[in-house]
């Protein structure tokens, strides 16, 4: 399979595997952890604003830090820094000092670590075999959400958050390791053209954003809530998600790179609808709430191949990836900020949460209405 040939990307997938350990045991926490440490849902959104905000007005700084260094090294950096914000947040005890340096924290481990992991895995990946490398990366982490999130719970419950998310740190800090051996990525002294390249893209992340405020953060919230502010059934709820959603990326990547890019975003587009309807549908109803997020890995499984090959094909051919990718990770920002200061004025004003999660369609379908556009442009689409 020549798409595992490529041993730049299998150390980064190696890396991504090992930091998916993390995420999944300690991550997928974050954001009901802020609500068991006494925050509302809104002020839990307005938080998470708050670190979008921070992010944008951070991001500038890294590009001198990386023409400096070089794209591997701060991958590394900012792998270490994103294992600082856990010791952080272990510490949030509702508003105060702790949740302030938590917003600050987060947003510079963020700015260290996405846009150059993303401009890495860009540079370093085949385009021929992008759906493939995607599908590869997804699968993976999903398997390894299948026991992370149940530990996570257990050791949260048993041993408390001051060690629980030690040791979640730990282990993201070790994921750095696997990158000791992949090669650098130079960074250029000037690249003006990338900006006016990157609009599509940048259009892209911004709906994603204000997508996945609404599928996957205001989700968790609203599924902590129906299941009791119970973290064990949290932590269960989100392991049974990752088994069923382990493989199905899998499928579409293959199919992505085969040449059916126009299709995949129908398959995609429908799939998300039907699940987005389900959730909306099931708060208040523990069991069904359960279903419905079961089914959220296979929505993000199908949507990684199909979005992710676009922005990282677009990314490899520009002058300049993490000039690039800058600029896209500022569009997730806007559009992840402008929903999570939605989700917290709605909330306020009574709105419930299952009616907050179905805005998250007009963002799908701005989306899937540019990606193909993108996939019959580059002649990657057959007639469907």
């Amino acid at each position: 399979m020549a798409f595992f040939g490529n041993d730049a990307v299998n150390r980064v997938n190696i890396h991504t595997g090992v930091q998916a350990v993390a995420q999944a045991g300690g991550g997928v926490f974050f954001f009901v952890f802020m609500l068991q440490a006494g925050l509302s849902v809104p002020q839990a959104l307005l938080a998470t604003a708050a670190i979008q905000a921070g992010r944008f007005a951070f991001r500038p700084a890294i590009l001198p830090l990386a023409k400096r260094w070089g794209l591997r090294p701060l991958l590394m950096v900012g792998t270490v820094a994103m294992a600082i914000q856990y010791q952080v947040l272990a510490q949030v005890h509702g508003v105060g000092p702790a949740l302030v340096a938590l917003c600050v924290i987060g947003a510079l481990a963020d700015v260290l670590y996405w846009p150059t992991y993303h401009a890495y895995f860009a540079a370093l990946g085949d385009a021929d075999h992008r759906g493939h490398q995607v599908s590869i990366r997804d699968a993976m982490v999903s398997v390894i959400g299948i026991a992370a999130p149940l530990l996570g719970a257990w050791a949260l419950v048993t041993l408390g958050p001051g060690l629980m998310f030690a040791v979640v740190g730990l282990v993201q800090a070790l994921s750095a390791l696997p990158l000791l051996g992949a090669p650098d990525v130079p960074v250029r002294a000037e690249a003006p053209e990338v900006w006016r390249t990157a609009r599509l893209a940048v259009a892209l992340c911004a709906l994603d954003g204000w997508f996945d405020t609404w599928f996957l953060i205001v989700w968790q919230i609203a599924l902590f809530l129906s299941l009791g502010q119970s973290l064990s059934a949290f932590g269960g709820a989100m392991a049974l998600a990752a088994l069923v959603g382990a493989v199905v990326g899998l499928l579409l990547g293959r199919h992505v790179d085969a040449g059916h890019g126009r299709r995949a975003v129908m398959i995609v587009a429908g799939v998300a609808t039907l699940v987005v309807g389900l959730r909306a549908a099931s708060l208040g109803a523990p069991w069904l709430a359960v279903i419905a997020n079961a089914m959220g890995p296979i929505v993000y499984s199908l949507r990684g191949p199909v979005s992710g090959t676009p922005i990282y094909n677009l990314s490899q051919a520009s002058a300049c990836p993490i000039r690039f990718t800058i600029a896209t990770e500022a569009g997730w920002d806007l559009g992840c900020g402008a929903a999570c200061l939605t989700g917290a004025a709605l909330y306020s004003l009574g709105v419930p949460l299952s009616l907050n999660i179905l805005l998250a369609l007009p963002a799908l379908a701005g989306a899937s209405w540019l990606l193909r556009r993108y996939y019959a442009r580059a002649g990657l689409a057959l007639a469907a």
